[in-house]
């Protein structure tokens, strides 16, 4: 499926790997914002299945997000949650927590620091 802003076609950049059973998907954007976020959701829920539901998501390189991508997210936690899957959000900037914080987003999503401490969640 391809999505389109002002007539363009708009792709979010990730990358995917696996690291003891665990997908990590690391968003290489800067912006993570409305016209990525559809994109996003589809490529993450695409690889969801009752074998591939453990994630890790790295904001790494990622420097603003907005509401709708918020969405996203939730969308894709909606996703997993019904086979038992998890959901961890990691390498986030101050703002981005603070974000998820204002929204009480972090109520509801895994956040934590890196790598290292995401991977002993499972």
């Amino acid at each position: 499926m391809q999505y389109y802003h002002n007539k363009k076609i708009i792709t979010m950049n990730i990358s995917k790997r696996s690291i003891d059973n665990v997908n990590l998907i690391t968003i290489e954007e800067k912006e993570a914002n409305l016209s990525k976020s559809d994109h996003f959701k589809e490529q993450v829920v695409q690889g969801i299945d009752s074998e591939n539901n453990r994630l890790i998501i790295s904001f790494l390189n990622v420097e603003y997000i907005d509401s709708s991508f918020l969405g996203a997210l939730v969308a894709i936690l909606k996703v997993l949650l019904p086979g038992n899957g998890k959901l961890i959000l990691i390498d986030m900037n101050d703002d981005i927590v603070n974000l998820f914080q204002l929204t009480r987003l972090d109520k509801i999503f895994t956040l934590r620091k890196d790598l290292d401490a995401a991977i002993k969640e499972f």
